[in-house]
């Protein structure tokens, strides 16, 4: 089954490039130089992957991701002339998956829409239960006894990783890596422990002595397996 690439870039000739160096007999190309024609083809097409410029005539990328980012997981990477750390990290807060800035290489381009691909064919268990918990990562809607949970894009990559891997103690050097993709330079040891605070104070019922999540001293932590 061929995968869905749209490119969202009001420049014709960077639009036309990035699709003529993707060509492969696995991928269709939906190609839209404005956000309102991007909404159009998300609302026809099942799409896998979206190539989003930051600057574009009717409005800006990073505040689309966002608008994404309330119905979809879909893999967002940003185009984006802005190299400055604090523009990479909004868009990366507010849902983005990745960036690349201009100039850039279309090997580094291929490299960079394969892996996003890959793990897309790679993911498992999307919809976890667990006792009065209900996760669907997929559909980014989780519940706690019926009840919703509000998670961030940070909250959810975190509780996914230990929902899969329950059981198992998770370093935190993998967790910083997995979470924050390539961008830890930009991130502190001290971030984790926050993320890891809210997520307990959302899911436990006593953050305090948390019953799930848990710390391994000195290692990183886990989702408990009750014994």
């Amino acid at each position: 089954m061929k995968q869905n690439i749209l490119i969202i870039e009001d420049n014709k000739k960077l639009n036309d490039g990035m699709c003529l160096a993707l060509k492969n007999k696995d991928y269709n190309f939906y190609q839209c130089r404005t956000l309102n024609d991007g909404r159009q083809i998300m609302r026809e097409q099942d799409i896998s992957l979206i190539l989003l410029d930051v600057n574009l005539p009717d409005g800006n990328g990073i505040d689309f991701v966002k608008e994404i980012r309330r119905q979809s997981s879909v893999p967002v990477i940003l185009i984006t002339v802005n190299n400055m750390e604090v523009d990479i990290v909004t868009g990366l807060e507010a849902g983005a998956d990745d960036y690349i800035t201009k100039p850039f290489s279309l090997m580094v381009l291929r490299a960079r829409v394969g892996a996003r691909l890959r793990n897309i064919g790679e993911r498992t268990d999307s919809r976890v239960k667990i006792d009065d918990f209900d996760f669907d990562f997929d559909k980014m809607k989780f519940f706690k006894d019926g009840e919703p949970l509000e998670l961030s894009k940070t909250e959810q990559k975190l509780l996914k990783i230990l929902c899969v891997n329950k059981g198992a103690t998770m370093k935190r050097s993998y967790l910083i890596d997995s979470i924050w993709q390539g961008d830890t330079e930009f991130v502190d040891d001290h971030a984790l422990t926050v993320v890891i605070k809210r997520l307990r104070d959302k899911l436990e019922d006593d953050s305090q002595h948390p019953v799930y999540i848990k710390t391994v001293y000195g290692i990183g932590y886990t989702w408990a397996v009750k014994s």
